[in-house]
């Protein structure tokens, strides 16, 4: 008896010892690498609305760019984004622009035409074809620079693109509906363009009558027209102009 109890005692302190070597043994956890600062940065920026870019064709591919001369004004009315890149948040934006374009997070391009086109007094603002420039630095004169890495698409986005499909399923299916959802369709797409036709009205009467009566330019949705997000349409909803 005496035996077998230390035999088992034994075997318990060998099987402890075995077990405490197998965990030291055991390789520690690798932490998850760190997003590089620049990175998020980059994403923050062109995120921003209110850095203005444009798309463009860079060698049989679609490109979102902006300008140089945008981006420096850019940074220096939004200073607050510089807090992302921790050490560098003190560095010049020409220095900050040159290690985006050393991570390749951003590439250096120049307009495919660079000729005054017949009937025009000076080159596009905004070219439609890009080329990548020889010299990889940073300029503010008459630079583009387009981003390599692709955008982040938001949940919206993603939801739409799922939306869309079941729309145009739906609306193929619409002579099947009963006759009480085909009126209600019919009812709601009338009522719909009766708002927007009476909301055009409604801006152009109230910019005459200003105009008219006091010299001043005073649009409803100001950005209606323009070309962006649904957003971006209804967001101002007053603007004026002396």
């Amino acid at each position: 008896m005496t035996a077998a109890g230390g035999g088992a005692a034994a075997d318990k302190k060998r099987s402890r010892r075995s077990y405490g070597e197998s965990s030291a043994e055991t390789p520690p956890r690798k932490q998850p690498a760190k997003k590089d600062v620049f990175q998020i940065f980059a994403e923050k920026v062109r995120d921003h609305k209110n850095l203005e870019s444009r798309w463009a064709v860079l060698q049989e591919t679609r490109v979102e760019y902006f300008r140089g001369k945008d981006f420096v004004s850019f940074l220096r009315n939004h200073p607050e984004l510089k807090d992302i890149l921790e050490s560098d948040t003190n560095s010049e934006i020409e220095d900050i622009a040159n290690i985006l374009l050393r991570k390749n997070l951003i590439v250096r391009c120049d307009r495919v035409v660079k000729t005054v086109r017949p009937g025009k007094k000076k080159l596009s603002t905004w070219p439609a074809h890009l080329e990548i420039f020889p010299e990889q630095v940073f300029s503010d004169n008459d630079a583009f620079f387009a981003w390599t890495f692709v955008n982040r698409r938001p949940l919206w986005q993603t939801l739409l693109s799922f939306f869309w499909p079941v729309l145009t399923l739906a609306i193929c299916l619409f002579p099947v509906y009963p006759h009480r959802c085909k009126l209600f369709i019919l009812y709601f797409c009338a009522g719909l363009l009766l708002l927007i036709l009476t909301l055009l009205i409604l801006r152009a009467f109230v910019f005459g009558s200003l105009w008219i009566l006091l010299g001043k330019r005073v649009w409803f949705f100001p950005k209606h027209s323009c070309r962006g997000s649904n957003t971006q349409g209804i967001i101002p909803v007053l603007a004026h102009e002396g």
